[in-house]
């Protein structure tokens, strides 16, 4: 491949497939779904691509691991349609999304370091002096909305609305109906309550609550917290490389643009002349 790149040489679709470790079809595919530029053909039919083609498959395949799929082909076909500004907004959102990803990473962790530990549970199912049975609103095994909503500083009603929201999914007590939130539902609300306060919505809150009970509670947390941390790490370098092959092609398409304005001229000059 590099000495084809090299020459100049005419590429068949097998010269490019093996080159990057793809099957012919994947090729063509490409080539259809127009992140490729349209290749020529022989003759007979046949495909032939060129470095530029090269370039152009090296330039999506280093786009796909920093945007998505889905983005990446989108970039490449504005860019193959001369619409570059297009690309670049679509990066730009990426960019962006990246950047919003990285906040709501430092949302959580904080609010996870202003959470106080967890009181430990008792014998018998309850969890602390928040749960025990007695006349100050509170149930075995959990509490009442009026005193967990007086140890956030909220209304009971913010508890009912982030329980419409599905941050919080109390049980009901089976002889009063009222509401009980056991010690899962009381962190849930502890981390909705600091990440209100950080100004995130009801929307931005949900996916991180899931987010925890998926892990099954904060400590879990911590170890895909860091995973979290290594994905976006890994994204953000993706875009570099991204960046650097799709200039590349850019600028070799650019390149090639001149080139055949020139020759095209030439010609025309040249049918002039006789």
């Amino acid at each position: 491949m590099g000495q084809n790149l090299q020459s100049g040489e005419r590429l068949r679709p097998v010269d490019l497939a093996r080159g990057h470790g793809l099957s012919t079809q994947a090729v063509r595919n490409y080539e259809e779904a127009g992140i490729l530029p349209a290749a020529d053909r022989t003759p007979h039919g046949y495909r032939t691509y060129t470095p530029l083609h090269a370039r152009a498959l090296r330039a999506f395949l280093a786009l796909v691991p920093a945007h998505g799929h889905r983005t990446a082909s989108a970039i490449m076909r504005a860019v193959n349609e001369g619409a570059a500004d297009e690309a670049l907004r679509l990066i730009d959102e990426s960019h962006a999304q990246l950047l919003d990803d990285r906040v709501t990473l430092r949302a959580v962790e904080s609010a996870l370091r202003d959470l106080e530990p967890t009181t430990p549970r008792e014998p018998g199912g309850r969890s602390g002096p928040d749960a025990v049975t007695g006349p100050g609103g509170r149930s075995p095994g959990g509490m009442f909305i009026g005193p967990l909503a007086g140890k956030l500083g909220i209304r009971p009603a913010t508890l009912r609305k982030w329980e419409r929201a599905g941050l919080v999914r109390p049980r009901r007590d089976p002889l009063t109906g009222y509401r009980v939130y056991d010690e899962a539902d009381v962190r849930d609300a502890r981390l909705a309550h600091q990440l209100r306060r950080g100004g995130y919505l009801l929307e931005q809150i949900a996916p991180l609550i899931a987010q925890v009970r998926a892990a099954g509670g904060l400590e879990p947390l911590e170890s895909a917290l860091g995973d979290w941390h290594g994905r976006l790490s890994a994204r953000g370098r993706a875009m570099l490389t991204g960046a650097a092959e799709l200039d590349t092609y850019l600028r070799e398409k650019e390149s090639r643009g001149v080139r055949d304005g020139r020759r095209m001229k030439e010609m025309t000059g040249e049918r002039r002349t006789r």
